[in-house]
């Protein structure tokens, strides 16, 4: 903005002078001094300069033109400064050179304009693109891209962008996406039934394929062959969700364009993806679907899901492939999509197909586990020549290893395998990455089950869980109650406590330490660790929630993990992943409903109360206005068909709108929810605190915008602790000892001490902040993502603060080791 009148008036001038002397060459860089100045407001503080230039004579706006899209070209992409320079012609856009000027002007602006997201004029889009084409110069894909994208983003000028739009039929697809980029590559050398069929694929717009896309897309299917059809189309949509290969300028800053989706070819997509439905069942064809459903449903910062249109199209397309593979993508989706309208897609697809077998949903994602040729539990072998390769799961990951014709296992893939068998490699390797994302699915699914009150036939059981190739590996590493009698597994059979093998039952349920003594919880920890088992997700070492004497006396509501600050995007991804429905707070909305999961196996509904944070726009918000912060509130249990509670997105009282004359329901007793819903509902809250909550982040110290956080972020950082964080305290007291640097640490209270060369270091058991003596002060260590140090045996997975604490305790330990600048300069 205008900084000084005196300043402004001088710079003016100088650019009045500029234009009357017709110096072009002078006055670019003054243009774009002025544009700073003004910040790119040519329509009111530029207006007399853009004037000047608009009554200068065309061979001088030329030259000026020219010299602007040369500068533009010399920038970094995404600079201010680029995008002043297109704001600047722009508000000159009534230019003689724009109107009839050379065809070199015009491959100026038309290479610029080809660079931009969207072109915000269309009407000189469009009177670009009419020249051209009157002289019989064929327009540029790049420039083919900008129409099209244009036409479907912009408001204005659809008429004249549609016409012209109609017009260009080449490229078939927008360059720019390397999914695109290798199709055009491909299609230069195939026939017109080929472009027939790509150009069909882009008026994919509605919902779902009509009958009359269908029977249209099964003719041009025939004319290329179906086999053809099917390795080019998959080979395609590999490639979807890699970065452009031709970077744009955004028209909102914000917004990353490498990693969204070309709208126009967004629909394309959509339609090769049914596509390739409407072909024979394929292996890899499930496998592709399902990775263009979760690449589309990326997030996008300031955007939010990339493409969830394209998401949906790949849900449909799945739910049309014949065969296990399509089915067991689309029960895997169904445990990692958190997008709701695609969750509900496919939450329809097995229903239908359940329906079909006349089986539950859940008998249904059972069925459709793949072995993905494993021949016994959690391992297989594939003879390669002389070679042999051993796929096995360890915990919850898949491991290629190999073995020499001479019996001597190594690691690297041998020569010979690489040189005489690269297509078996190669499937081999997909194979692990496939079953490392089932383990993940089918973990996520095991671990929902204590509140699905899920049961099975102890014959049903064997079959799909315990002794099923794949998902034996983690039922195997949990307990289970057969008749009423805990067991677990454990060379080679079930047994019970004092290991005695189990005889077969008849009924089996998931084993909840919530249903037992605290004892024995205590004994069958013991039992894990006797045989080695780590559990891949916290089962006896499970967070117990009972009902606290603060609880009993609120009656309807707790108040344990309320006045918290979360990060709010983190807190909503989080919840949605624990089967939470929540709406994001902006700042413009009015009122927006609680965070709820429902139960129905139960009758209920869990409400977690929270509000945005803040009343800074940008500073406490997203360019969109969604909150970053979220303050909260209580946890409250209603009847599932009670109405919903809503308050103001900022705060204020939640309220229940009860339709149609009915009268609000009260929450519920907390002493009348059955102690594992309590316990589940209240694990999961604590799981958003100690995950979301900005005390968790060791960079605020200061305590975030305007310190005002600094007192909460020291009471979370270093207080009490919570019921997860006390769990991590008892598996570090077995832990600890067997260190080897158990002689410098020490658990007391909230704390590990761990005893440096340098200094002495207390790492909370909450948040892993670490306070280094003398004085008590904070020692920043931020963690890398992925590390974690070699402890030996644990007892479960998937607790990163665990991991952090140790790597910390490990670092600082031997702190005259330490190498970090950042660290060294705190010590």
């Amino acid at each position: 903005m205008i900084t000084s009148p005196s300043a402004y008036a001088r710079l003016v001038g100088d650019v009045l002078d500029r234009i009357a002397r017709q110096d072009a060459e002078g006055l670019v860089p003054e243009l774009l001094a002025l544009a700073e100045m003004i910040d790119d407001h040519w329509g009111f503080e530029g207006l007399r300069a853009a004037d000047a230039l608009r009554a200068a004579d065309a061979g001088f706006q030329a030259r000026v033109v020219h010299r602007l899209v040369d500068r533009y070209h010399a920038l970094e992409p995404g600079t201010v400064q680029r995008r002043g320079i297109v704001r600047l012609l722009t508000a000159l856009r009534t230019l003689a050179p724009v109107k009839n000027g050379s065809p070199a002007t015009r491959a100026a602006l038309i290479r610029l304009a080809a660079e931009q997201q969207v072109h915000h004029h269309p009407r000189e889009l469009v009177r670009l693109a009419e020249l051209e084409l009157a002289e019989g110069r064929e327009l540029p894909g790049p420039f083919v891209a900008v129409v099209r994208r244009s036409l479907l983003i912009l408001w204005n000028g659809r008429s004249e962008l549609g016409a012209l739009a109609g017009r260009l039929t080449s490229p078939v697809v927008n360059p720019g996406e390397a999914w695109a980029d290798h199709a055009l590559a491909d299609l230069e050398d195939l026939g017109d039934d080929w472009h027939r069929l790509v150009a069909h694929a882009a008026t994919a717009t509605s919902a779902r394929p009509s009958a009359a896309w269908e029977r249209k897309g099964r003719a041009l299917l025939d004319a290329v062959g179906a086999k053809d059809a099917g390795e080019r189309l998959r080979a395609w949509l590999r490639l979807v969700g890699r970065p452009r290969t031709q970077p744009l300028e955004a028209a909102y800053p914000s917004t990353d364009l490498d990693e969204t989706f070309d709208p126009y070819n967004a629909v394309a997509l959509r339609g090769l993806a049914w596509t390739l439905s409407l072909l024979p069942p394929h292996p890899d064809t499930a496998r592709v679907l399902g990775a263009l459903v979760e690449t589309s449903l990326k997030k996008v910062a300031g955007l939010g899901p990339r493409n969830p249109k394209v998401a949906n199209a790949g849900v449909v397309a799945l739910s049309r492939v014949d065969g296990e593979p399509a089915l067991a993508e689309l029960a895997r989706l169904a445990t990692r999509v958190t997008y709701k309208g695609t969750l509900k897609l496919l939450d329809s697809a097995l229903r239908t197909r359940a329906a079909a077998l006349g089986l539950s949903r859940e008998e249904v994602e059972e069925l459709a586990v793949p072995a993905y040729g494993l021949t016994e539990v959690g391992r297989a072998e594939h003879r390669l020549g002389d070679v042999t390769a051993v796929v096995e799961v360890h915990g919850s990951r898949a491991v290629l290893g190999w073995r020499t014709a001479a019996g001597r296992t190594v690691k690297a893939v041998p020569a010979a395998v690489r040189r005489d068998h690269a297509e078996e490699l190669k499937e081999l390797r997909t194979t692990v990455k496939d079953v490392d994302r089932m383990l993940t699915a089918l973990s996520e699914r095991l671990d929902r089950q204590f509140l699905a009150r899920r049961t099975w036939p102890y014959a049903v059981w064997r079959e799909r869980c315990l002794d099923h190739p794949l998902a034996g590996t983690l039922a195997r590493r949990l307990l289970w109650t057969v008749d009423g009698t805990a067991v677990g597994y454990a060379d080679g059979a079930l047994r019970t406590l004092t290991d005695d093998p189990l005889p077969d039952g008849a009924e089996v349920r998931p084993w909840h330490p919530v249903d037992h003594e605290p004892a024995q919880v205590a004994a069958w920890r013991d039992w894990l660790e006797r045989h080695g088992i780590t559990q891949p997700f916290k089962q006896a070492h499970r967070e117990v929630y009972l009902l606290t004497d603060a609880e009993r006396a609120t009656g309807t509501y707790s108040n344990r993990f309320a006045a918290h600050i979360l990060r709010q995007h983190q807190f909503h991804s989080l919840a949605a992943v624990r089967g939470w429905h929540n709406k994001l707070r902006l700042m413009v909305d009015d009122e927006a409903p609680s965070a709820v999961r429902e139960l129905p196996q139960w009758g209920l509904r869990a409400e977690y109360w929270i509000h945005g944070d803040g009343d800074g726009y940008g500073e406490d918000t997203l360019e969109s206005g969604s909150y970053l912060r979220l303050r909260t509130d209580q946890v409250r249990f209603y009847p599932i068909d009670a109405p919903q509670n809503s308050a103001h997105c900022c705060g204020g009282e939640y309220r229940m709108a009860a339709r149609g004359g009915a009268e609000p329901v009260g929450a519920l007793p907390l002493t009348d929810i059955p102690p594992l819903v309590l316990s589940e509902v209240l694990r999961d809250v604590d799981l958003f605190v100690g995950v979301a909550s900005v005390g968790n982040d060791p960079t605020w110290q200061d305590g975030g915008p305007g310190g005002r956080y600094r007192d909460y972020w020291t009471s979370y950082g270093f207080g009490e602790l919570n019921q997860s964080a006390r769990t991590r305290r008892t598996v570090l007291e077995h832990l600890v000892p067997r260190l080897a640097i158990a002689g410098r640490c020490a658990l007391e209270g909230r704390f590990l001490h761990v005893r440096g060369e340098r200094h002495t270091y207390r790492i909370h058991l909450g948040s892993g902040n670490v306070l280094m003596a003398p004085g008590d002060r904070y020692l920043c260590i931020v963690p890398k993502a992925g590390t974690g140090p070699q402890t030996g045996y644990l007892p479960y997975e998937g607790d990163r603060t665990l991991a952090v604490i140790l790597s910390k305790a490990m670092l600082l330990a031997e702190d005259t080791k330490i190498t970090d600048p950042t660290i060294l300069s705190q010590l």
